[in-house]
């Protein structure tokens, strides 16, 4: 009995159990990839317009990027406070709205609603900051695969949500206002004391790579089975029963993972021969002077080092730094040295977030993020249009297209860095210039609109896009620390909105409705020769303002792909800056 007692702490404590949890939370926490579902049972029963509408998704995109609060709240609080301050604002924030859309409670104005749905959606921020932190300083050594599947089962929660949503077979469409309030509410509140940070650097295991390998199995398995379930869907009526049978098919698949847990609790031995050990922990009254002595003189080491010792193989590097630094205590010792106090963290140690923002890399980054995944975003907000204005009757086809594409390219984006900076030691930033290349491509092939490139251009945009959010937080994470993760974090998140304003706000929409309007204009006088020649007093001279062929976005396309081009070129600047740094944090596991 006490064997099994120690077996279930084990598993409750194990970090492979908090990484399949924080799998289940980030599944139901893409809230905001539902604003197109729920926007049209909003608009029709409260009367909105389309810009009423339009000025709702603004509310929705800040809502889903701003995490300051969400992240300042993981560093101060637990993170279970942390997850449960985000389930309120979910239920709070979508319960409202739902009580409104189905007249349960008097209707607000514009601007109030989009407070409701700004808090709503703000709710998942702390569903990712509490998963990703959890899970980064669980897993130090892999925070590429970490990042890139936790952030590509976010990306994939709309789909999830959307088909369970299927299974419920409900004529009541506020239903899924419903659902989104009190679904990912219940989910969190399941999970919540179970995802934090177990020590998970002491549970190394010699299993961890044929782990990972079952995990990313499961990945490709999901996103294979969820774009068979859609074309099935789109292709065929189906019955209610049939889609109960995909839609448990698709649970099961995400209950799948808890048997590495399991198996690693209950079938092998608890402890591995490979874990690593823990040192002894010297006593505090013995040791805070000479820590204290230690960092300043490994401060004043870093500054007097000669540059070309860093270029010089691992073992005679470290021989050449040891010999230095044995030479300045002896100097500190005789007094002959005046050691300067360290002013700062340098990089690959924890910063603040004001630390960093003073940091050019940490800016470079935040650019090449911002001119990348806000070109995506662009794609990703206009693809409907898109389409349809080169003559596709069925847009949400590439949109559920878009969303698979993103999840692997999350998936994949964290197993390529992860492979660069492990087995080559070369800085992460490299995995982000190469999937900045392919949607540059994707963005020509959709200036180009051939037939076919509409396919081509989702698939390589849908790829990069989501990359660009399984690298940067891993990179962040090793350039700046883990400590203040959540802040540094959500700050890059910002990214996001603020490309998509500029970009579809600014540069999209405006080409757009240019083209629109010299299409009306001649439409226009084709109407008027029209009435001139048979003289038809009801006709009215209003045309409804809509762009059609491949000049409508042809142009916003390639002024994509060259901000791609730029925000390759700053990420190559970062390679070349954080060179040194990745060097010394991985030089030691090269093969």
């Amino acid at each position: 009995m006490g064997q099994e007692q120690g077996r279930l702490g084990s598993l409750l404590n194990n970090r492979w159990l908090v990484f399949v949890a924080a799998m289940w939370v980030q599944s139901v926490a893409g809230i905001g990839y539902l604003f197109g579902s729920l926007s049209p049972v909003i608009k029709s029963a409260l009367g909105y317009n389309q810009r009423q509408i339009a000025r709702l998704g603004v509310a929705k995109d800040l809502g889903d990027s701003i995490g300051f609060l969400a992240g300042s709240l993981c560093e101060i609080l637990p993170l279970w406070a942390a997850l449960l301050v985000g389930v309120l604002q979910n239920f709070v924030g979508y319960g409202w709205v739902w009580l409104i859309v189905t007249g349960r409670a008097p209707q607000l104005p514009l601007w109030a609603m989009c407070i409701l749905i700004f808090v709503g959606t703000n709710g998942e921020t702390y569903y990712n900051t509490a998963a990703l932190v959890s899970c980064v300083q669980n897993f130090p050594k892999a925070r590429g695969p970490i990042v890139g599947i936790l952030k590509g089962f976010a990306g994939l929660s709309g789909a999830i949500l959307t088909q369970i949503f299927a299974m419920m077979h409900t004529p009541d469409h506020a239903a899924l206002i419903y659902t989104v309030a009190v679904g990912p509410s219940m989910v969190i509140i399941a999970l919540m004391f179970i995802v934090r940070p177990v020590g998970g650097h002491r549970q190394v295991r010699a299993s961890d790579p044929s782990s990972f390998v079952f995990i990313y199995s499961i990945c490709l398995l999901l996103a294979a089975y969820l774009m068979g379930v859609m074309i099935l869907e789109d292709l065929v009526e189906l019955s209610h029963a049939v889609v109960v049978v995909l839609t448990v098919g698709l649970l099961f698949l995400l209950v799948v993972p808890i048997v590495v847990p399991l198996l690693l609790t209950f079938h092998f031995d608890v402890v591995s021969p490979v874990e690593e050990p823990l040192l002894p922990e010297p006593a505090k009254e013995e040791t805070s002077k000479s820590a204290e002595q230690n960092e300043v003189i490994l401060s004043e080491l870093e500054d007097e080092k000669p540059k070309e010792v860093d270029l010089l193989p691992a073992s005679e590097r470290q021989k050449r730094i040891a010999h230095l630094q044995a030479k300045l205590f002896l100097a500190a010792a005789d007094g002959a040295v005046r050691v300067k106090k360290r002013r700062g963290p340098h990089r690959g140690e924890d910063f603040t977030l004001m630390q960093a923002l003073i940091k050019a890399d940490f800016w470079l980054m935040f650019t090449s993020l911002l001119l990348g995944s806000g070109s995506g975003l662009t794609v990703i907000d206009n693809l409907g249009q898109m389409s349809e204005s080169l003559g596709y009757d069925e847009a949400h086809i590439f949109v559920s297209m878009i969303s698979i594409w993103n999840f692997l390219g999350r998936v994949g984006g964290g197993y390529l860095s992860e492979v660069i900076v492990r087995d080559y030691a070369y800085p992460r930033p490299v995995a982000l210039a190469v999937f900045q290349v392919v949607m540059a491509i994707g963005h020509l092939f959709f200036a180009m609109a051939w037939p076919g490139t509409m396919y081509i251009g989702t698939l390589l945009v849908g790829l990069g896009y989501g990359a660009h959010w399984a690298i940067v937080p891993a990179a962040a994470s090793e350039l700046f620390g883990l400590k203040n993760f959540g802040a540094l974090y959500n700050f890059l998140t910002v990214a996001n909105p603020a490309g998509s304003l500029i970009f579809s706000g600014l540069i999209a929409s405006v080409i757009y409705d240019y083209e629109a309007e010299q299409q009306a204009q001649k439409h226009h006088k084709s109407l008027l020769r029209i009435r001139r020649l048979f003289e038809v007093a009801s006709f009215s001279g209003e045309v409804t303002v809509k762009c059609t062929g491949a000049i409508c976005f042809s142009l916003s396309s390639l002024i994509m792909s060259g901000l791609c081009a730029i925000a390759v070129v700053l990420s190559l600047i970062l390679v070349y800056r954080t060179r040194i740094v990745y060097r010394n944090l991985y030089s030691r596991t090269l093969k």
